[in-house]
């Protein structure tokens, strides 16, 4: 795996801005429902900081920091039901690209060959294409192995 380098403030400002909206999204609105109005601006203020604390950790050094704390929020904001499976788009997101570059996948080591075209901004067929050019690791399973398409975004 390449070393990781520490990215630049605007790719740390963007993931902040990104946890900031769906974690409000995903977890605090639904709660402003049942709260009052100051215990809601009280979490609201209290995930601003959060956020900025969250993305230091996995834009930082630290890699057992970093995969725990992306480990917790994708479980936290972005998993629905048992399987990590959020849309195409959410790759091509701050967080989601960050998460691609520096784990590869954060729940599994095989991806669907969908999966990693989304996480590559390549369509299946690309895919297909890079595993037949050996650019890309295929699980004798079936499926793509995450860390060839971490591997391949940073490229040494």
């Amino acid at each position: 795996m390449p070393e990781w380098s520490e990215p630049s403030t605007a790719t740390h400002t963007a993931v902040a801005r990104q946890l900031r909206l769906d974690v409000t999204a995903k977890l605090l609105d639904p709660l402003a429902v049942l709260l009052d109005a100051a215990a809601t601006t009280a979490l609201r203020r209290r995930v601003e900081a959060e956020a900025d604390v969250w993305a230091a950790q996995v834009t930082g050094r630290n890699e057992r920091l970093a995969r725990e704390t992306a480990t917790r929020i994708v479980s936290a904001v972005y998993q629905d039901g048992p399987e990590f499976a959020p849309p195409a788009s959410w790759w091509r997101t701050p967080f989601g690209d960050l998460v691609a570059r520096r784990f590869g996948h954060p729940t599994a080591d095989v991806v669907p060959v969908a999966v990693a075209g989304a996480m590559l901004g390549i369509t299946r067929q690309g895919v297909h294409d890079l595993v037949r050019r050996g650019k890309l690791d295929r699980d004798p399973g079936g499926g793509v192995l995450a860390r060839s398409v971490r591997d391949r975004l940073n490229p040494v």
